[in-house]
């Protein structure tokens, strides 16, 4: 049976700025003390989904989507999977950094743009995010800023609390700063532009590559009503929002919603799309669908194939549902 909720294996990532939550919070393993990123839907050769129930227990993502290429929906076009979504825990700040967008990145790189969105899904007191610059300044001007080390003067330095969603376009400046653990849900894409790295060095002694003339290539600078209206861009093919759910983002790459649910919650998984849950929360919870069931516990992946028909969540729950 090609329809059933297909619970996937996370691939996790080992990061200079990693920590232990991911491990000691949400149920992830890895062969290395502390993990920084946990790639729970992937679908690239740096990192790949293995599907852990089922018909296609240790079948990856992708021998199941080549077998079953009506999995992924109508609303998703080309040859590569759109989607990438990850947690990300930073003990320490992330590099500040651009991505750039699909255009730039056709005729640069050999992967896609990147548009992102964060859910803030824990904050230490005090935790923060770079998001944008303070004020526009010119190509010169901040090259100058980031070759002498330091940008201090124009970043956008904000305070965070759980709960909170932060959506990031292609083109705008950002880092994740100690203290935050995120969802993030992007483009399948993995090209990111590093500006400034706090001068850290790996166990090798070795600074991490920089990419600052790409950066200031691709930096854009937008109101936060452009933000938002980027953010909110409905797609007009996508279907309507689920009953019961908090929409959180509905740009041109994905759609992401919330679900916090006491008792029940059930959505019908048309053709249009995939749905990707992500649960933030969970104590004894099924998911249903297709005459199939699977448990699942906090931080676990759950694809739903695009046509499975009412989907069924039971239990005390909090989720993201992520589909194009």
């Amino acid at each position: 049976m090609s329809v059933y909720p297909i619970k996937l294996t996370p691939v996790s990532k080992q990061i200079i700025w990693g920590g232990e939550r991911l491990r000691c919070d949400y149920n992830k393993a890895a062969p290395f003390e502390k993990i920084a990123e946990s790639w729970e839907l992937t679908h690239r050769p740096d990192g790949m989904s293995v599907i852990a129930n089922g018909a296609y227990c240790g079948d990856t993502l992708e021998k199941y989507l080549n077998d079953h290429p009506h999995a992924v929906g109508v609303n998703c076009c080309g040859d590569r999977f759109p989607l990438l979504i990850k947690f990300i825990d930073a003990e320490d700040d992330l590099s500040i950094q651009v991505h750039p967008d699909d255009e730039y990145a056709s005729q640069n790189e050999t992967d896609t743009g990147k548009t992102e969105m964060w859910y803030i899904a824990e904050a230490d007191e005090g935790a923060s995010l770079i998001y944008g610059l303070k004020n526009e300044i010119s190509r010169d001007g901040m090259r100058d800023l980031l070759t002498g080390g330091s940008a201090d003067g124009i970043l956008n330095k904000i305070s965070i609390k759980k709960g909170e969603v932060y959506f990031i376009p292609s083109g705008h400046v950002h880092a994740i700063c100690k203290g935050a653990l995120i969802a993030e849900i992007q483009q399948n894409s993995n090209v990111t532009y590093r500006m400034y790295d706090y001068d850290r060095t790996d166990k090798d002694g070795k600074k991490r590559e920089l990419h600052i003339s790409k950066a200031l290539d691709v930096i854009k600078h937008r109101t936060m009503d452009e933000i938002d209206s980027l953010r909110f861009g409905t797609s007009p093919v996508r279907r309507a929002a689920f009953d019961g759910c908090e929409i959180l983002c509905d740009c041109s790459y994905f759609r992401v919603s919330k679900v916090t649910s006491d008792s029940s919650f059930t959505f019908n998984a048309d053709h249009t799309s995939f749905a990707s849950l992500l649960f933030l929360e969970a104590s004894s919870i099924a998911v249903s669908c297709g005459c199939e069931s699977v448990e699942v516990i906090r931080g676990d992946s759950i694809f739903i194939p695009a046509g499975s028909g009412e989907v069924h969540v039971t239990g005390k729950c909090e989720f993201l549902i992520s589909e194009i």
